[in-house]
């Protein structure tokens, strides 16, 4: 059975956020398969696998198709106190004996920045591509992910901010987006970790062409702008980039997959009950290459 793409909303969003049927990704996939799902990376940004009950390793061997996969270092999980293998995030509310985390566990507290919109790994060197998350246990209600389309945010700005916005540098750093939500605890070595690093604030895509704005809570400065009116300008164009029209809100079902294309989206989790298993798994493949290195 061929892989078939579509749209999820076809009437509202048709070139934003589709369903991928005819595929199951336990099994071996092949070039074709993996040529389908990049153009329709290319062209929704967001993919939405259903019914996909993958291990780590599945889940790890498909992305891998896309690129090489980062290791999971920014969610300040200690190598002993990891529950899963480095090459997966773990995305979820659990401690490393698979106990519900207490609810002033730093660990946790950190985690919650994921419910600020953002783009993954933008505060590394090299950023994300793909983000694939799975649920392999859903809480009740609550915990959806709402994705922006960062293309038709850029594609609706006005002539004079496409002016201002288009050869910006922005500094992007965990420090700033953990900081907003009163977190400023860190460690020597964790504040190393979360060095500040470069990266464009639009950028084109080297598929589709389409440009994009590379936004994200992480960002906490701008080349050559005083940082509160860079701040100002970064809250002015989220807001205009998450208005409801640009937005697919994902409805989690335990074992969905979510693929999506950091270098043309931004996310966000929702809020959910606490007290409740949310587990999730996310694999990374790396973009690579700075986007500093990329032409705008």
């Amino acid at each position: 059975m061929p892989v078939s793409i579509n749209a999820i909303d076809p009437i509202s969003r048709s070139a934003f956020a589709a369903e991928v049927t005819g595929i199951d990704l336990r099994e071996p996939v092949s070039a074709a398969d993996v040529a389908a799902i990049e153009a329709g990376m290319a062209r929704y940004a967001v993919l939405v696998f259903r019914d996909q009950p993958v291990d780590d390793e599945q889940q790890a061997t498909f992305s891998r198709h896309f690129g090489p996969l980062e290791e999971a270092t920014g969610d300040l999980r200690p190598a002993a106190e990891r529950r899963i293998a480095m090459t997966l995030n773990d995305i979820s509310n659990l401690d490393q004996d698979g106990r519900v985390m207490a609810r002033d566990d730093r660990r946790r507290l950190f985690g919650l920045g994921n419910m600020l919109w953002h783009s993954d790994s933008s505060f590394k060197a090299a950023p994300a591509r793909y983000s694939l998350l799975s649920a392999r246990v859903i809480p009740g209600s609550g915990g959806n992910t709402e994705f922006a389309d960062m293309r038709a945010a850029y594609d609706t700005l006005d002539d004079e901010t496409r002016a201002v916005v288009a050869d910006l540098v922005c500094e992007h750093s965990q420090i700033h987006s953990r900081g907003a939500l009163g977190f400023t605890e860190f460690t020597e070595e964790e504040l190393r970790q979360c060095a500040p690093v470069k990266q464009r604030l639009v950028r084109r895509h080297p598929v589709s062409g389409r440009k994009s704005l590379f936004l994200s809570a992480h960002i906490g400065a701008i080349d050559g702008m005083p940082v509160p009116e860079a701040r100002m300008l970064i809250r002015d164009l989220t807001e205009h980039a998450t208005q409801r029209d640009f937005v697919y809100a994902h409805v989690w079902r335990q074992h969905d997959l979510v693929m999506w294309d950091n270098r043309a989206t931004m996310h966000r989790a929702r809020r959910y009950d606490p007290s409740q298993v949310r587990d999730m798994r996310r694999t990374t493949v790396s973009d690579e290459v700075s986007t500093l290195e990329q032409v705008a």
